[in-house]
């Protein structure tokens, strides 16, 4: 029978092509057992598959858990928490040693200024007791409300502190007298205030004005 068409659709060296018949029932025949897809065969094994991200991490982990910490680090971290323990408690002590400072700087800033205003108002009253002195050795202030008043108000004035200098006798103190004239005594070994023009006064250890007075020299 004569052939049509070309010979290699009917053989192939001489020999006539097989028919190609694929598989693809899920359960094996023979053993009966499913099959697995072509796709899951060739998906590698749990140990030919690459280390994800979190098995390395995982690792790393572990690699670093398992190493010991030698003696000598351990000792030095220890010795460098000491130190930095004993630098912060020093840190401590000198801000607790400023901190008393500035309190008491602040108590002594405080005091001065209460005094200072104390003796502002003395010395802007100095020439109201300058007339009440006047007025007494003229007679004025022997009796009456006015001498009461003027008795009042320098004892309401002693109690701030303040101290009249005037007295006669005594050794002339330049810190608290102010010589206004010589004249010379008898029986007179040092300079003596033989009589006081305007009195002095001072309030504790602050002098808030000189007497002025007249000073016996000695012959």
């Amino acid at each position: 029978m004569p052939h049509h068409g070309n010979e290699a659709e009917h053989s192939e060296g001489n020999e006539p092509r097989k028919p190609v018949i694929r598989d693809n029932r899920k359960v094996d025949p023979e053993t009966g057992e499913a099959r697995q897809p072509d796709s899951e065969a060739a998906a590698p094994t749990e140990g030919d598959a690459a280390p994800t991200d979190g098995d390395a991490l995982s690792q790393a982990e572990e690699i670093l858990n398992g190493v010991e910490v030698p003696a000598e680090e351990s000792v030095a971290s220890g010795a460098a928490a000491e130190a930095q323990a004993a630098e912060l408690r020093n840190d401590l002590l000198r801000l607790q040693a400023e901190y008393v400072n500035y309190r008491k700087r602040v108590e002594r800033d405080r005091a001065v200024a209460g005094e200072m205003a104390v003796i502002g108002v003395l010395n802007s009253l100095l020439p109201v007791l300058d007339d009440v002195d006047a007025a007494r050795q003229h007679g004025d202030l022997e009796d009456g409300p006015f001498a009461a008043i003027a008795t009042k108000l320098e004892n309401a004035l002693k109690t701030y502190g303040l101290e009249r200098i005037a007295d006669t006798g005594v050794e002339f103190d330049p810190t608290i007298h102010e010589a206004l004239i010589q004249q010379p005594g008898e029986d007179i070994e040092v300079d003596t205030v033989s009589q006081v023009l305007r009195s002095g006064y001072r309030s504790g250890e602050r002098v808030l004005r000189a007497a002025q007075v007249i000073v016996a020299v000695p012959a």
